[in-house]
Order: structure tokens, then C-alpha cells, then sequence
């Protein structure tokens, strides 16, 4: 994967090993010469990964709304900064730019991204991997409930195994690169997302 989009938190939140494995995914990004698409703020969980990037010379693409410049106070530094007119748009500049996805901690923005992110999948418009990196057991109770949902047939067994899970950022990498897509129904294509 030559590029992955960081869904997370304009948040810190309140652990402190969140914001340490945040920078430590940029820093592994610049590594293996992997681009960050994110949502470009200087600030919170997306501020440390940016910043294990930019800190480590990688190249970074933010994505952000006109309207969230100031609020969520984009980073200077970027590689490249990409304004758009809202958040679907967002989300569909992202979607292009990237090979896959990552999950970090974060609040519901996050899980707005990660979900319809996710159903893209589900529904065959994209068949890139999308990985949770489940810092600190953060994401346990989101797991358990997408287990239940399979349980009591709302998700099928399919569409949860193809979400990509670890707690560690190589392990999470390691699954992400030898991940096998499910193939996308020849009747669908990118122009319908």
C-alpha cells in the first residue's frame, strides 16, 4: 500500500498510550514510505500522526472542509492540503487517495467515517482493506457488537471477517498488506458511491 487514510480523533482523549501509538503509526508511515491521507488537523489523535510523519520527512495529504479550517486548526506543515466544500466530498477525496483504511480512537466523526466506510465495502464499491487498530482494547465493545450483530443476523459473517483487526501497529500493517479482497460485483462501480 502506497497510501492509507487515518480515520481518528481532533481529540487527544484522556490515554496517554493512544497518543503515543498515534504518533508511532506517522512514524512508521514515513518508514515504509507509506502517504498519510487524513483529515489534516494539527491537533488531537490526528495531530500525532501527522506529526510522526512530518517529524520522520513522509508525506502527508490532509483533507479538510472550508468550514473546519479554522475549528479544527489545520496543520501548516502538510505535503499537500486539499479544501473541500463539505464532508462527503471529504470523505470521497480521501476514498480515492488511499490504498486502505485506518482506525484509530476517536469519537463520532470517526465512527461516521468508519462506517460508511465500511458499508462502501459491504455494499461492493470498494474492496480495499480497512483495519482497526484496537489500541488499549479501545474498540472491544465496537467488536462484541458488530459479533452480536452477526449472532442475530443483522451482519453477515463475511462482512465482519472482512474488517482487518490487531492491536499492534505491524501486526495491523503485516494483515493490511496480505489482505485478500472480496471481489466487487461486476454490476457496481466507484461512480455510484
Amino acid at each position: 500500500m502506497k497510501s492509507i487514510s487515518v480515520f481518528c480523533g481532533s481529540s487527544e482523549g484522556n490515554d496517554d498510550y493512544i497518543i503515543s501509538q498515534a504518533y508511532s503509526l506517522g512514524v512508521e508511515f514515513a518508514k515504509k514510505e507509506i502517504t498519510l491521507v487524513y483529515g489534516a488537523a494539527k491537533i488531537g489523535v490526528m495531530g500525532q500522526v501527522a506529526r510522526g510523519v512530518i517529524d520522520n520527512k513522509g508525506k502527508t495529504i490532509g483533507v479538510i472542509p472550508e468550514f473546519l479550517k479554522l475549528k479544527e486548526v489545520y496543520h501548516p506543515n502538510l505535503s499537500e492540503l486539499i479544501v473541500t466544500e463539505n464532508m462527503h466530498q471529504r470523505k470521497i477525496i480521501m476514498y480515492d487517495k488511499s490504498d486502505g483504511f485506518i482506525i484509530l480512537p476517536g469519537g463520532f466523526g470517526t465512527m461516521d467515517e468508519f462506517f460508511e466506510i465500511t458499508t462502501w465495502g459491504q455494499l461492493g464499491l470498494h474492496s480495499k482493506p480497512i483495519g482497526i487498530l484496537n489500541i488499549n482494547g479501545f474498540y472491544d465493545d465496537l467488536i462484541a457488537l458488530a459479533l452480536s450483530m452477526v449472532k442475530k443476523g443483522f451482519l453477515k459473517q463475511a462482512n465482519f471477517d472482512a474488517l482487518v483487526v490487531d492491536t499492534t501497529i505491524e501486526g495491523l500493517l503485516d494483515k493490511m498488506n496480505n489482505y485478500k479482497a472480496v471481489s466487487i460485483p461486476k454490476w457496481l462501480n466507484k461512480e455510484q458511491i
